[in-house]
């Protein structure tokens, strides 16, 4: 896809794996897990077959483990979705990156090490133009690392802000608080973050219908380059060919 056919603010469906079956966390428990299916790749298809060209994936067990868990699911949904896939989850060395891309993962999200291995992240970020999104995971205004079940001392603009200049692509804020509850993004915080760096970020977290999309997509000018949106389109909150209008219109 050329760069020319990317939108100015791009919707994310949302696969998140664990134990292989599709399925959503609220506030990043694993323990809080409602499962959605057992075909991933289904999934993605389903959200290609709805105008869907860039898709958000998600190794829970991974983001736990610090390395591939559900590894084959992903890999089928790679061969299955005819569009950009961007994969997080455990993926802290240039192995595993350049695993994924050779596998044909468009981006790689990187939490856990942006905070604890910046040079690591700083190098890939170079070595893979375009494809490298830091994941700044927000709890209470502090980064949470480890699938968000340790919270640091280090402030979210102050991650984000390490990595400018650094070639990372994008950064992917997510409210933890919020995540998988259906309360509404945080966009006070998002567009913030946005205004405070020279990164175009995702937003994420609490999506709970076209109302988020629509005031989001106000904010492309801001440096919001798109949106994740995964359980409100499970629940039938929000409707994926509407939000995809939405954010056709910025």
């Amino acid at each position: 896809m050329a760069a020319t056919d990317v939108p100015n603010f791009i919707v994310f469906p949302a696969i998140d794996l664990k134990g292989g079956q599709v399925v959503r966390l609220a506030e990043g428990d694993m323990d809080r897990a409602t499962v959605y299916g057992d075909d991933p790749a289904a999934q993605a298809v389903l959200f290609a077959d709805q105008g869907a060209r860039f898709l958000h994936v998600v190794d829970l067990d991974g983001s736990f483990a610090g390395k591939a868990v559900n590894a084959d699911a992903v890999e089928a949904i790679v061969r299955a979705f005819p569009g950009h896939v961007q994969l997080g989850g455990g993926i802290r060395n240039r192995e595993s990156v350049e695993r994924w891309f050779d596998l044909g993962v468009a981006r790689i999200v990187i939490g856990t090490a942006a905070l604890k291995d910046p040079e690591f992240v700083k190098a890939v970020a170079r070595d893979f133009p375009g494809g490298i999104v830091v994941a700044v995971d927000a709890r209470d205004g502090f980064v949470a690392t480890d699938g968000w079940a340790e919270k640091s001392d280090m402030e979210v603009i102050d991650l984000a802000r390490r990595f400018e200049d650094a070639g990372v692509t994008s950064l992917l804020f997510t409210d933890v608080g919020r995540d998988g509850l259906l309360k509404g993004c945080n966009v006070d915080a998002t567009v913030n973050l946005a205004r405070a760096t020279d990164i175009p970020v995702i937003a994420s977290g609490g999506v709970a219908g076209i109302s988020d999309i629509r005031i989001l997509s106000l904010h492309a000018g801001d440096g919001l380059e798109g949106v994740i949106t995964g359980r409100a389109l499970y629940d039938g909150r929000l409707d994926l060919k509407d939000a995809l209008a939405v954010a056709a219109l910025v």
